[in-house]
């Protein structure tokens, strides 16, 4: 990173990531001093997680999500990010971005969940499912 770098949230990413608990609004701001990312998903409607569930790209049905949130007055327990600019077939991006987003949860001591390491061993392939944007609050 060149030194004279600042990243910032675009008005996208600020309106998805202040749906999002207060915990994880505090590893996101902490982690884009360091990578930039997007905010891609923070609260999933009903209809929303229908969707990316029929498509194959979550695993639970709605309201089993932590992005699932009835309530408009509660916040996301998980959001999804992708490291910007945003290209899907970049994986060792994600995996990057995962790294500083762990580290910073471990640094606030957030218990956090990355769905590229579902049962968190550190191993990274004994998935089923990856989902290396996703993160959730344990």
């Amino acid at each position: 990173m060149n030194k004279d770098t600042t990243y910032h949230f675009s008005k996208f990413s600020e309106n998805k990531l202040s749906e999002c608990k207060l915990k994880l609004q505090e590893i996101a701001r902490g982690a884009i001093d360091i990578m930039d990312f997007t905010v891609i998903t923070g609260k999933r409607s009903k209809e929303e997680q229908r969707k990316k569930y029929a498509k194959g790209l979550s695993k639970v049905r709605w309201p089993d999500s932590k992005h699932n949130v009835e309530n408009e007055c509660f916040k996301s327990e998980a959001f999804d990010l992708a490291p910007y600019p945003i290209d899907w077939q970049d994986e060792e991006r994600f995996y990057l971005l995962a790294g500083v987003i762990i580290t910073i949860a471990k640094q606030k001591e957030i218990d956090l969940r990355w769905g590229g390491d579902w049962d968190s061993d550190m191993d990274v392939h004994d998935q089923t499912f990856n989902d290396l944007g996703h993160f959730e609050l344990k």
